[in-house]
């Protein structure tokens, strides 16, 4: 008896051990498959659905990573509280081109992505353009680009071509009103003054030379340097003069909107805008075929484009799940991700594996110079603000007063000056 009640002891001894063991190995298998949670905050609200489906491919294929997406009204005022009280996201669609991003980035507030294997996916130097002190903080997955949406039909019917130089487009736009036509759609509302921000930028740059030339015109002149007799100020204001009294009829109080349905019907044959109005023109059922061309320069093969990063991803320094949130990074890196995505927005991308060939061919006439030395980034990337130079740009247009454009981009710059 006292064997086997040895026995029966032993047993249960050995029964518990093994019901431990086995508690541990499934403790052990349920950390294992513990699910991480990171947060993609963002800021392209009319790319929401096509995101969607984006995390959804990436959590399948790693099915430890939760992926929570956040869209909320007024993202960059949400953003920017967020930082300031500590709460950034883990990751973040903010525009690497803006003052707030640099600033953040010389503070600490992004991981350093310089080096990272995933950057040799996209084209050779997207990436660096947005470098803050040599280094990386964000990844351009996508690019935006202004230039001038035209209505080809017309066009052709008229015999008119699409300009090579600033003369080609003075004349085109002579010939458009000789033959009874209306030029450009325009809003000339200082609530939509934006809309003309890169015609006035462009005008800067290829006049005085590409994106330092201008800024150096404009930003790091002597306070009250921006003066009427100077050559290229005399340049600027003969281009934005081109615009003047060419609009529809009600274009000093038309918006933004109203100017795409002026170009839409086919009341105005150029718009003046960036390839993100395509989808609000298509959405009017234009009964015409649309293409663009870029910003003619003085001489031909000086035309520009302007734009920048448009959906471009960082990492919080504070997020304590780095090493998802870069996995997440990596496969936005990817054919896989960047072709769904690109389909639906037709944005230049610099995923070098995405298939764009014969791909939004309205909008080729630009974005066949994004990632080139024939587009410039916003010049505002080394301004502290920009809505004053809006106002100013659409002040002059309908006033054609050069003294007060002076007086009003002076007042603006001398803020940024020492």
């Amino acid at each position: 008896m006292k064997i086997a009640k040895k026995l029966l002891v032993g047993i249960s001894v050995l029964s518990a051990v093994g019901l431990l063991g086995a508690c541990g190995n499934g403790s052990k298998s349920a950390s294992s498959s513990k699910t991480t949670e990171i947060e993609f905050f963002n800021q392209k609200k009319e790319m929401q659905p096509t995101l969607q489906k984006i995390i959804k491919e990436f959590e399948k294929e790693n099915p430890t990573i939760k992926v929570k997406f956040t869209n909320v009204p007024d993202p960059g005022k949400v953003l920017k509280t967020r930082i300031a009280s500590g709460d950034a996201p883990d990751i973040i669609n903010i525009y690497p081109q803006n003052t707030d991003f640099q600033e953040w980035a010389k503070a600490g507030t992004f991981e350093d992505l310089t080096g990272k294997d995933f950057l040799s996916n996209l084209k050779a130097g997207a990436a660096e353009t947005y470098a803050v002190n040599d280094k990386i903080y964000s990844v351009p997955l996508t690019n935006n680009a202004w230039g001038f949406f035209y209505n080809a039909d017309k066009f052709k019917e008229l015999g008119l071509e699409a300009p090579k130089t600033w003369a080609d487009f003075e004349k085109l736009v002579a010939t458009i009103k000789e033959k009874g036509e209306t030029p450009f759609a325009l809003a000339l509302t200082q609530n939509d003054s934006w809309t003309l921000n890169g015609y006035h930028q462009l005008a800067w740059a290829t006049v005085a030379g590409g994106f330092k030339a201008a800024n150096d015109e404009l930003v790091r002149s002597p306070k009250d340097g921006i003066k009427t007799s100077s050559e290229i100020f005399q340049q600027v204001t003969k281009e934005l003069d081109l615009l003047h009294g060419n609009g529809q009829k009600n274009a000093t109080g038309a918006t933004y909107d109203d100017a795409i349905a002026t170009f839409a019907k086919g009341d105005a044959l150029i718009f003046p805008n960036g390839i993100w109005a395509l989808p609000a023109i298509n959405n009017q059922n234009p009964k015409f075929e649309i293409k663009m061309f870029a910003y003619p320069g003085v001489k031909a093969d000086q035309q520009l484009t302007v734009g920048a990063a448009d959906l471009a991803l960082s990492v919080s320094s504070k997020s304590k799940h780095k090493a998802a949130a870069n996995k997440f990074l990596a496969y936005m890196t990817t054919k896989k991700a960047m072709q769904k995505y690109y389909d639906v927005d037709g944005s230049p991308t610099s995923v070098t594996a995405v298939d764009t060939e014969g791909k939004f061919p309205e909008t080729e006439g630009v974005t066949q110079y994004v990632f080139t030395d024939k587009q410039i980034v916003w010049l505002q990337k080394e301004w502290t603000s920009e809505e004053k130079f809006w106002h100013a740009t659409v002040n002059y247009v309908n006033s054609q007063d050069q003294d007060q454009l002076a007086n009003n981009l002076n007042t603006f710059f001398n803020t940024m000056k020492k």
